[in-house]
């Protein structure tokens, strides 16, 4: 049997759970999730191995108009989304009324590779309201396979997988057999450490918001890190530390917590806050951290 190997890339308006169902996916959580929208900042690859194919998948920052430049990166990984697909998802919900007028929406009508239209959140519907939803976008996307799922409840997912090994190309694999992702650990302990900021805080602080991995030391026992979290004012560093430090060190308890569950290992984690005064317009600085 030949091997199959290809890109398959989720793309949608932020906050429709994009990064939940490529986590259901792949199996592993790589993508952090929080209730917030703009949660998923890069552009995330998932890898699903067997020995007869190889899955890509692309999780990207959701699709919404930019308000500085950090915004402008997220849509431009958005939109790079659509150049290298195999196969694209375009993930909605039945409470989202297609626009016909988005470009994203019209270079998805004009994709020529397999576009499968998932439909997710069901669970939170009916189906008069599904069947609503299926029949307009009909009229957006008339050639796209209509899939009505529930990403947090794991319904019709397995049908979305079929569908994608049908159209799945012959090819190589793009990456070693063992790979599960192109991140490197740094990223995912910076993720983490975001994640809980997004779940904790309020208004703005979790958006404004960037977390570099000064140090990450490992040996056979116990990985040390050093992080250092970025805000754009004085107020917004006194509410991130909190009373005492309180807020901080829950942050640093509960990062350490899931951090120690994803690499298997104990760690040691120490954070620290500095002022970036408004980093989310400084073109260097996102570039430093990975956005293009």
């Amino acid at each position: 049997m030949a091997h199959k190997a290809g890109y398959v890339n989720i793309i949608g308006r932020p906050n429709v759970g994009k990064s939940t169902l490529m986590n259901a996916m792949v199996g592993e959580k790589l993508s952090i999730i929080t209730s917030k929208a703009q949660t998923t900042r890069h552009r995330i690859h998932g890898i699903l191995n067997a020995p007869d194919y190889q899955v890509v998948f692309s999780d990207t920052p959701g699709i919404l108009d930019p308000n500085y430049k950090l915004q402008e990166a997220m849509l431009k990984a958005a939109r790079s989304a659509l150049v290298d697909a195999d196969i694209l998802i375009y993930l909605t919900e039945t409470g989202e009324k297609p626009d016909p007028e988005n470009r994203i929406i019209q270079k998805v009508s004009r994709a020529r590779v397999p576009v499968l239209l998932v439909i997710n959140k069901i669970d939170l519907s009916h189906q008069e309201e599904v069947e609503k939803c299926i029949k307009d976008w009909d009229q957006i996307l008339p050639k796209a396979e209509k899939i009505p799922i529930s990403a947090l409840r794991n319904f019709n997912v397995d049908l979305i997988f079929k569908r994608i090994l049908d159209h799945l190309p012959e090819s190589p694999p793009y990456f070693s057999k063992e790979a599960l992702t192109d991140k490197s650990e740094r990223f995912f302990a910076g993720e983490m450490i975001r994640e809980k900021i997004l779940l904790y805080y309020k208004q703005e602080i979790p958006y404004a918001v960037e977390i570099e991995i000064e140090s990450f030391k490992e040996d056979h026992k116990l990985i040390r890190i050093s992080a250092l979290i970025y805000v754009e004012r004085e107020s917004q560093k006194g509410i991130l530390i909190g009373n005492q430090g309180k807020a901080l060190k829950k942050v640093g308890r509960e990062s350490r917590l899931d951090m120690e569950s994803f690499f298997h290992k104990k760690v040691f984690l120490e954070l620290r806050v500095k002022v970036k005064k408004d980093w989310r317009n400084n073109e260097r600085f996102i570039k430093n951290f990975g956005y293009h």
